[in-house]
């Protein structure tokens, strides 16, 4: 079997993401990259979002940006705006095309369905895939997104929902989220903030049909997309390896108390390619133990009070919208940080700080 300098063991967003940045920076000449991925064929699975808080090398794979947002629930409206910062949706079937068009140039990378296939004794591996199921008890983002195309205009392209809460809760955290890529399309989802074990919560097809009917007052309409997933809101158990290094949410790249991934994979990505000579001892690459510590206390507050939620996250807009905008896409300073903090309900907080 063929050796090879390197192998990245699952081709999604983490291990693409790594790859493309090696290959447009040269660090792959005269070397040899296995990307090891079962899928038969690349086409759109997922919509990956964010706020564009730095540049980002997949600008022409972004469907659409806005600069204004809303949060709801049955009690609040807030409409929020944000020019510094744009809420970028990438469309991961042009991000697919682009980066396989660009590998596909170099002969010395090469696709391969099992690990098994190619000899990796003496490689460096980078790894994005969980070994072993998960903790279905866990806390999870879970979710299912439709994209819609209605017969006439309605939706206002200009702003999208980000948070919409006034839909039926279960116990549980439940919002909808709505991006309208035009006036006549739109990315509807459902989310749940909850473990995976109720599998009650997983009528995502009512739960989308009776929203886009009762709440949005849509009913003619087309599905010409359906995405569906489940982020960990909890680092896993990784089993450390000295030839291994971790992408991706196996190398803690999402941020727990937002889910939000995309970003994270491309400044690791670069850190990685920064110092690719000296990959073998570099350095792990972590969010911030600033932000490890806060998401731990809000995701105890999120699994003990699921109630209080949808005020939590509406008082959390209440401070300046780039200040909140920084915080979730680790960019936040100290100060930013006690703007976040004063706007929280302190007693429940400070409960969840004491039980920790």
């Amino acid at each position: 079997m063929k050796e090879f300098d390197y192998v990245i063991i699952g081709g999604g967003c983490a291990g693409l993401s790594l790859a493309y940045e090696l290959e447009l920076h040269e660090k792959l000449k005269n070397k040899t990259l296995a990307i090891i991925e079962p899928r038969k064929e690349y086409k759109r699975d997922k919509t990956w979002s964010f706020w564009k808080v730095f540049d980002h090398n997949f600008e022409d794979c972004v469907i659409k940006s806005w600069n204004n947002f809303t949060i709801n629930s049955s009690e609040n409206y807030n409409e929020l705006n944000s020019k510094k910062f744009p809420y970028q949706s990438i469309d991961s079937g042009k991000f697919y095309e682009k980066i396989n068009s660009k590998l596909s140039r170099n002969s010395n990378i090469s696709f391969f369905k099992n690990l098994s296939e190619i000899n990796s004794v003496n490689s460096v591996i980078f790894n994005s895939i969980f070994e072993g199921d998960l903790d279905k008890s866990g806390l999870w983002q879970h979710f299912q997104g439709i994209e819609i195309e209605t017969p006439k205009d309605i939706f206002d392209d200009d702003i999208l929902n980000l948070m919409d809460f006034n839909c039926d809760q279960r116990n549980d955290v439940h919002f909808f989220y709505t991006l309208p890529f035009s006036k006549n399309r739109a990315l509807i989802e459902t989310t749940w903030l909850s473990d995976l074990e109720d599998q009650s919560l997983r009528d995502y097809d009512l739960q989308l049909e009776n929203y886009i009917k009762n709440n949005l007052g849509i009913k003619n309409y087309k599905v010409r997309f359906t995405e569906k997933g489940a982020i960990p809101l909890f680092y896993p158990n990784i089993r450390k390896n000295n030839k291994v290094i971790n992408i991706g949410s196996a190398g803690g790249m999402t941020r727990l108390s937002t889910g939000y991934t995309f970003l994270n994979i491309q400044e690791h990505s670069k850190y990685l390619r920064e110092n690719f000579e000296e990959i073998k001892s570099i350095k792990k690459y972590q969010l911030g133990k600033k932000y490890e510590f806060l998401d731990k206390i809000f995701l105890k507050v999120l699994k003990n009070n699921p109630e209080k939620m949808p005020g939590i996250f509406y008082k959390m807009f209440q401070s300046s919208t780039n200040t909140v905008i920084k915080f979730l896409s680790n960019k936040s300073n100290f100060f930013d940080d006690l703007r976040i903090i004063s706007k929280m309900p302190k007693i429940t907080f400070l409960k969840a700080l004491i039980n920790q």
